[in-house]
């Protein structure tokens, strides 16, 4: 069995480059749920067109070559290189995201993908691909890494089992004793097992355990989408409205603190400022995008009513059986934007779903430990952030004031436990309560 090495050596590069193409095919489904899968689907058409063999569509509709790789990139560009490409522009209302961080080959590997899927009756098959919603955002995956360590170990393993067993039929040959050579390695292994038997019996319970958590694990980590940023129609440089210029948020998301939501600014609002601020440089065509959406002529200062629809694209994504607001954070809880959002003044780009590391780095922040939007990360909000330090009230309105009297009178054994550790938090009014956020 462990005399032809070669042969060995053979299958074990054979499994390597298997184990390359899987990884291939797998880095084109990840990226497909992650940049893709919210917009469009397999083999259906959703908010965008169906992509099953796209790329033969674009070539016989007569698509330069490299096109519809520059179209994923930035379909801007590609439109304006491509006549055809120009004329896929005029098929949906809606723009198409940018991706210019995808490479050629991660782009052809999410083809590649798309193009393997066998349409079925709706009970399998595509059925990933079909699923939209909301997606993860894509991570940097090391899994082929193990792969080729596992199949060096493998190999590695194999060929010491075969020199052992020469080594043993030589020694034996050296003590005079015969050497069964018809005793195979799986029947050795199982020799070996059942004279270690309590061993072998604590490594397999250790296995199974460890592959539960592993499991586990791997369930907690569904659905989270940290450093999640999509492309926006208009970028819209926070550091310069927010930080250099001091627009407070409340100006342009009016809503914020009376509505569950806190809400885009319409282009009016936009337009209060950019009438007169027409740019330069750069900014010119940034601004620019902003007059076609409001309709207005720049030259001759007045609308034309020739509007555009801007599609804003969410950042952050709740679950429809989660209940969030945040006139009741933002007003009564007085909770900073920054302790969700992060620091505004000094971002260039859209506000994106960020890592809780990122977040406790920002002064002022409550320091937690869970992923953001999970509900632990919640939860512990709710344990870590106080109503009111002491009995002072911080708002000024009397509100917590009064809650600390109540407190006080009612219960006075309840209020000293709250205070042991110099706050009233909100975890202790009710924040842990499941109809809080679920209903």
């Amino acid at each position: 069995m462990f005399r032809n090495f070669n042969k060995w050596c053979l299958g074990a590069l054979t499994l390597l480059f298997l184990a390359g193409t899987f990884n291939a095919s797998a880095q084109g489904e990840d990226l497909f749920k992650a940049k893709c899968a919210t917009c469009h689907q397999v083999f259906k058409d959703g908010t965008g067109p169906k992509l099953y063999e796209v790329r033969a569509k674009w070539d016989e509709g007569g698509a330069a070559e490299g096109s519809i790789i520059q179209w994923v990139n930035n379909w801007e560009a590609a439109a304006a290189s491509d006549p055809y490409a120009a004329s896929v522009v005029a098929t949906k209302p809606t723009n198409m995201n940018k991706f210019p961080d995808l490479t050629s080959e991660q782009i052809v590997s999410i083809f590649d993908w798309i193009d393997s899927q066998v349409e079925d009756d709706g009970s399998g098959g595509a059925a990933v691909a079909e699923a939209g919603g909301t997606v993860n955002e894509e991570e940097s995956s090391t899994g082929w890494i193990w792969i080729v360590l596992g199949v060096v170990f493998i190999v590695i393993i194999l060929a010491v089992g075969g020199v052992r067993r020469q080594l043993k039929s030589a020694t034996a040959e050296v003590d005079g004793k015969e050497f069964d050579d018809s005793m195979s390695y799986s029947d050795e292994i199982k020799q070996w097992a059942w004279a270690n038997r309590k061993f072998v019996a604590i490594g397999a319970v250790f296995t199974v355990l460890s592959l539960v958590v592993i499991l586990f694990l791997g369930l907690y980590s569904i659905n989270i989408m940290e450093n999640y940023q999509p492309s926006q129609p208009i970028e819209f440089p926070h550091s310069i409205h927010a930080g250099i210029n001091g627009i407070d948020c409340k100006y342009c998301h009016n809503s914020v603190d009376k509505s569950k939501t806190a809400g885009l600014p319409t282009v009016n609002v936009c337009m209060n400022c950019h009438k007169q601020i027409t740019g330069s440089g750069e900014q010119v065509a940034k601004i620019e995008k902003i007059y076609e959406a409001a309709g207005w002529d720049p030259v001759d200062m007045k609308y034309t009513n020739e509007t555009q629809e801007i599609v804003w694209n969410k950042v952050h994504v709740l679950p429809d059986h989660v209940y969030f607001n945040h006139s009741q954070h933002v007003t009564v809880g007085g909770v900073d934007c920054k302790q969700c959002h992060g620091d505004m003044t000094t971002m260039s780009e859209t506000a994106k779903v960020m890592s809780v590391e990122e977040l406790n780095k920002v002064e002022g922040n409550i320091p937690l430990t869970k992923k953001t939007l999970t509900m632990g990360w919640c939860i512990e909000c709710h344990q870590e952030k106080e109503v009111s330090m002491g009995s002072l009230d911080t708002k000024g309105d009397g509100y917590y004031n009064e809650i600390h009297r109540r407190l006080l009178n009612n219960d006075k054994s309840l209020y000293g436990d709250y205070l042991k550790d110099g706050k009233v938090s909100v975890k202790e009014l009710g924040g842990w309560e499941c109809a809080k956020c679920h209903y």
